[in-house]
């Protein structure tokens, strides 16, 4: 009988640490102890708000892509949480319609395209729990030299989300939804 008044407490304890979790997931975790920084991009492309929010890498003179970053591989296209992309109206992505709203961004990398995945489940850590089946939206793109970024970075401008990072840049076109 002892046993079983302590299995209740210990249950609820544990569902609470699991709803706990997507609340931590929701913001970007305070990064004073971590080796990636939070960062954060936004500006405005054919009127629409655009806002990222992600983990900022350094490469440490590592090889990165391909190697620390694998090729043909879902990858949170940053540190730590997911990258998380917030447009403020509908729009088109490389032509494509995408909604309003906050997504994971993920990318698959390739030596000469990349997947831009938009993920309906904007809080999570990583891409441990990535599901295909949330995704609303990928594009094909290609992938361009860019002089040295030791920290991974993001811009907004001149029609298009850049992701930057090594002597890559990877751009995806963002224009406002047609009415």
């Amino acid at each position: 009988m002892r046993l079983k008044s302590y299995l209740f407490p210990l249950a609820l304890l544990a569902a609470l640490a699991v709803l706990a979790l997507p609340a931590q997931a929701a913001e970007r975790g305070d990064d004073t102890n971590r080796a990636s920084k939070n960062g954060a991009a936004s500006g405005t492309l054919d009127g629409v708000d655009v806002e990222l929010t992600y983990g900022r890498p350094n490469v440490k003179e590592r090889e990165v892509w391909g190697a620390l970053v694998s090729y043909d591989r879902v990858w949170r296209t940053g540190a730590d949480e997911a990258t998380t992309i917030t447009f403020g109206d509908d729009v088109l992505v490389e032509g494509e319609e995408l909604a309003a709203g906050t997504y994971a961004l993920f990318t698959i990398p390739g030596e000469e395209e990349w997947t831009v995945i938009f993920n309906h489940v904007a809080e999570q850590w990583g891409a441990y729990d990535y599901d295909e089946a949330e995704d609303a939206l990928r594009v094909t793109v290609e992938p361009r030299e860019h002089e040295m970024v030791e920290t991974l970075d993001f811009a907004v401008a001149e029609g298009e989300v850049v992701l930057m990072w090594e002597e890559l840049a990877v751009p995806f076109a963002v224009t406002a939804a047609g009415e």
